[in-house]
């Protein structure tokens, strides 16, 4: 099942149940200084689940596009190395404000799971926050789940705050098993961090407000908030383990790797640059699309530092010419069905990232010029002068 149809059956399903279709808002989070970047679905409803805005319908869904790559959350660094690390990802969610809760979120995501995307319920792991009986009852008694399929986890995996105060709640986590073949435990056992149990979606109960003091009081209004990488579950469906492997990211890595003269499968070195080019021409693409551009502080310099890696990158696979901005045209061939406005801002792109790709080869050049210069005057096994090391990292 191709990442478009994956996206369009979760939309429609919650239609099919009362849901309002909430357009992915951008990047930039609005009117919300606490946050560099949209970085879960919820952001774009934070104010309706604090009770400062009111919407016209209590049910939405969406396939919000989202960003960890600055701040609390930032994979940057691990991406390419690992098969689940993005900058830049979607996450399909539905919500529940002050209408429905625990046992209506679990059924609908298990039929939606086993019965409209078929797969194996005895594939399925779930875990429960240590304190929260209603919803293991509701798993074991009313949805069936064998209950040596269930775990019960603490506090810092299954209990979700928006803050140290405010709106918060248990959660439960759906896992699935990639199978024996593959090491690692189920969630809640020593060897949870392997890699063969997978969490794909994560229903949040908002069920307190906690106070300064800690204290927990009942909402009036429960609500639900859940969110599911779509990465992640592509994977699952078209039976890959390593995200990369999916139609999200073949394409591009298959782009990256025709334009640099290269073969994906080859080598892992060059695997893992192919992917960082995969994901860093999605990251810098929308956040372009979303009005960042490269700047020395702030968003703009998260950005410069996604260009200025996948640079790096490519000249590890070869590139002496500035090359990035050619991969915008099969990321809109694969992406810009879903969002029209990539599609519209297409050579805004192309020209922000050309530009600031090649004035990072100037100074990347002169950079490496008083490298080479500073080590030509030394005797072998001497030290590069400090001031020379601090010129490079604070100018170059």
């Amino acid at each position: 099942m191709q990442a478009q149809a994956i996206r369009q059956a979760f939309l429609e399903y919650f239609v099919e149940q009362g849901h309002q279709i909430v357009p992915s808002s951008p990047l930039i989070p609005r009117n919300d200084p606490t946050l560099l970047f949209t970085n879960a679905g919820m952001v774009p409803f934070k104010d309706v689940f604090l009770g400062l805005e009111t919407r016209p319908y209590r049910r939405a869904v969406s396939s919000q596009r989202c960003m960890r790559a600055g701040g609390k959350h930032n994979d940057l660094e691990n991406v390419g190395y690992t098969a689940r690390h993005h900058t830049f990802f979607e996450m399909l969610g539905n919500f529940s404000f002050g209408d429905y809760f625990k046992r209506e979120v679990i059924g609908f995501a298990w039929r939606f799971l086993t019965e409209r995307l078929s797969l194996p319920p005895e594939k399925l792991w779930i875990t429960v926050y240590e304190e929260d009986d209603e919803a293991a009852d509701i798993w074991i008694d009313e949805i069936g789940i064998d209950p040596a399929r269930l775990s019960r986890c603490g506090e810092k995996d299954n209990f979700w705050s928006m803050g140290d105060t405010g709106p918060c709640g248990p959660c439960s986590e759906i896992f699935y098993d990639h199978g024996p073949h593959i090491p690692g435990g189920p969630p809640g056992s020593p060897e949870a961090d392997g890699d063969r149990y997978i969490e794909i979606w994560n229903l949040v109960f908002m069920q307190f407000d906690r106070d300064s003091s800690g204290t927990l009081t009942p909402l009036p209004k429960p609500s639900v908030d859940t969110g599911m990488g779509l990465e992640r579950l592509a994977a699952v469906l078209q039976g890959v383990h390593n995200n990369y492997d999916t139609d999200l990211f073949k394409p591009l890595i298959a782009a990256a790797a025709t334009l640099c003269g290269n073969t994906y499968g080859s080598d892992t070195a060059t695997d893992t640059s192919l992917r960082v080019l995969a994901d860093h021409i999605r990251a810098c693409s929308f956040l372009i699309t979303d009005g960042v551009l490269p700047a020395n502080e702030g968003r703009g310099y998260v950005l410069r530092r996604i260009i200025r890696r996948a640079v790096r990158h490519g000249r590890k696979l070869g590139m002496e010419t500035v090359f990035f901005h050619q991969l915008v045209a099969p990321l809109v061939a694969e992406m810009g069905s879903a969002f029209p406005e990539l599609t519209l801002a297409q050579r805004e792109v192309e020209r922000a990232l050309e530009r600031e790709e090649t004035r990072f080869r100037e100074t990347l050049e002169r950079g490496l010029s008083l490298l080479e210069e500073a080590i030509a005057g030394l005797a072998a096994g001497a030290a590069i002068p400090g001031e020379i090391i601090f010129r490079l990292a604070d100018t170059f």
